[in-house]
């Protein structure tokens, strides 16, 4: 088992924020800025990549913990963007480049929550699969 908590205010863009033109005909896409998002989370992530990656089914755990703002409670259920599927998507393609697995198909059970927080940052538990 691995987990950390990386304090960090956690980003908002993910990398399904495409732009789209068409220049002589044909689609372009482009990246909307959303580049420094991942290269934080790239930073804070390879702190933590195991010494040898996991070989097995792995389940991941994710809270993303956004700082407080307005009325917002310590632990409230956050639901601004980004959703929860765009996160995990990034999150385990930046974790699969740096080597936490092989592949991310080896993730047979991912849970990712949102919440505003106290402390920012995001929490990661990652748990290979017992037979």
């Amino acid at each position: 088992m691995l987990n950390f908590f990386m304090p960090m205010i956690p980003p908002t863009a993910t990398h399904q924020e495409k732009g789209c033109v068409i220049k002589n005909g044909r689609r372009q896409y482009y990246d909307r800025g959303n580049g420094d998002a991942e290269e934080k989370l790239k930073a804070h992530l390879a702190q933590h990549v195991p010494q040898e990656p996991f070989t097995g089914a792995v389940r991941v755990v994710c809270k993303w913990c956004y700082p407080i703002k307005g009325e917002h409670k310590n632990g409230e259920p956050y639901t601004n963007k980004p959703d929860v599927d765009n996160l995990c998507k990034a999150l385990y393609d930046i974790m699969t480049k740096l080597g936490y697995w092989k592949d991310d198909k080896q993730i047979y059970s991912g849970i990712t929550e949102k919440f505003w927080a106290e402390v920012p940052g995001i929490y990661i538990r990652i748990e290979e699969a017992t037979t």
